[in-house]
């Protein structure tokens, strides 16, 4: 015998206060089927980007060209992996 889910009706909230109230001590899952599926495509979400002026040593540019080349990457790319890498463990040591 196959059991039917009973499905529970949601409430309607006052304000964000009580509908918090109300999800920490009831189950989402027995409210999912009186959702609509939303469709997102983010496929071309692109994080906002600022263009900066660097100068550099050319010995170091030239270095860094190397590195991109032998990784098949651009330079440009290679050098915002290597800032935030270093960004990264920075903020870890704080």
């Amino acid at each position: 015998m196959i059991k039917k889910k009973l499905v529970k009706q949601m409430p309607r909230f006052k304000n964000e206060d009580e509908e918090r109230e109300f999800w920490a001590t009831h189950d989402f899952t027995d409210y999912i089927d009186q959702f609509e599926e939303v469709k997102l495509d983010l496929s071309k979400l692109k994080p906002s980007t600022e263009s900066i002026s660097l100068r550099l040593p050319a010995y170091l540019l030239m270095r860094i060209k190397e590195i991109a080349n032998s990784r098949d990457v651009p330079y440009q790319s290679l050098i915002k992996i290597f800032l935030a890498e270093r960004v990264e463990r920075e903020l870890k040591f704080k």
